[in-house]
């Protein structure tokens, strides 16, 4: 019996492809090895503290150096900007990529703005979500002009509390939590960017490399921080764990402070 030249039964005629193995670091077992490590400390309790606050100590300390690079980014992002046009053979048709890429994130983020989470509203609730968003009117306004969870989360909270009277334990304990953990725009905008930068550089993700998308950036998501143009420092996570090019994060600084 022969199959595409081979014959079954004869062994000198069988082929054997050996594994390629891409250079990279290995984001999913790092994200898998992170949760892992971070539920044994917490069940260390009080031996494991000394540990916990290390770690925090190392968060603050990276936190504050970001906002530092992040007084120099308007600079480096502009040489960044220039070399990526430079290096274009035709601009014009990838500034309307660029523009297909905003207009598939706002439209994302639109659905699951306006139809998603009024639905949820609905379901749980059974009230009029309009009403519950011009109750927050306020924090929804400072979310925009700042593009920072962090520090709308106080207004949040006091128009909850305020307009919706909700209960101040149940505020204060879910909006933080929230807050950290809950980025759904987050997730959204990381896996539509990652997707353009494959088509841009011709890659196509196989069902495979879509769910380890799907995954990593949901992951990254949920370990952002709750500051401007955090999901760019992720986003290299990202992209390392679907074997593309982080370099080319540069196509999207233009236009990422706008989504």
């Amino acid at each position: 019996m022969s199959v595409s030249g081979i014959d079954i039964d004869d062994p000198y005629t069988w082929d054997f492809t050996p594994n390629v193995q891409a250079n990279g670091m290995n984001i999913m077992g790092l994200v898998v090895f992170s949760v892992a490590f971070g539920i044994i400390i917490g069940r260390m309790g009080e031996k494991g503290r000394p540990l916990k606050e290390f770690f925090d100590a190392l968060s603050e300390a990276v936190m504050l150096l970001v906002h530092v690079v992040m007084w120099f980014s308007p600079v480096g992002i502009c040489f960044l900007i220039a070399a990526k046009i430079v290096a274009m053979d035709d601009p014009e048709q990838m500034f309307g990529r660029i523009g297909m890429y905003m207009a598939t994130v706002v439209a994302g983020l639109s659905i699951h703005s306006f139809i998603i989470l009024p639905l949820i509203y609905i379901v749980f609730t059974r009230k009029n979500p309009l009403m519950h968003f011009l109750a927050v009117a306020q924090a929804l306004l400072t979310a925009v002009g700042t593009a920072s969870s962090a520090a709308t989360l106080p207004i949040t909270i006091a128009n909850l509390e305020d307009n919706r009277h909700i209960d101040s334990r149940v505020t204060r304990f879910v909006l933080p939590i929230g807050a950290t953990i809950n980025m759904d725009g987050t997730a959204l905008y990381e896996a539509v960017a990652v997707l353009f930068i494959a088509q841009v550089n011709g890659v196509s993700l196989d069902a495979g490399k879509i769910i380890a998308l799907s995954i990593t950036a949901t992951a990254a998501s949920i370990g952002a921080a709750g500051i401007p143009q955090a999901g760019l420092v992720t986003m290299y996570m990202v992209l390392t764990a679907v074997g593309l090019p982080v370099n080319d994060i540069s196509l999207i600084l233009s236009v990422d402070w706008l989504l």
